[in-house]
């Protein structure tokens, strides 16, 4: 299966905001598969999209369009990867 936004491509949005010198939000493609499909999980228990008219209906698919459209934070790992509304 191919991801689009490629794993490189969230990682930089979630990292965007990131001050120069800064640790990274996320340092790894591990870190993205664990918050995206923590979001996914959301949206199957019954939370609704954060995005109007996702390409996809699948919930995975739906998680990965948010973060990469910054309606989701990462939170960096040290505290507990939370994945919040943005």
């Amino acid at each position: 299966m191919m991801l689009h936004p490629s794993y490189s491509d969230l990682m930089k949005v979630v990292n965007s905001g990131v001050e120069t010198g800064d640790e990274p939000v996320v340092n790894s493609r591990y870190s993205i598969v664990l918050a995206t499909s923590k979001r996914a999980r959301q949206i199957i228990s019954g939370d609704d999209p954060m995005i109007d008219s996702p390409s996809n209906t699948k919930p995975l698919s739906i998680a990965v369009e948010e973060v990469f459209n910054s309606k989701v934070t990462i939170v960096g790992e040290e505290e507990s990867e939370e994945v919040e509304e943005a």
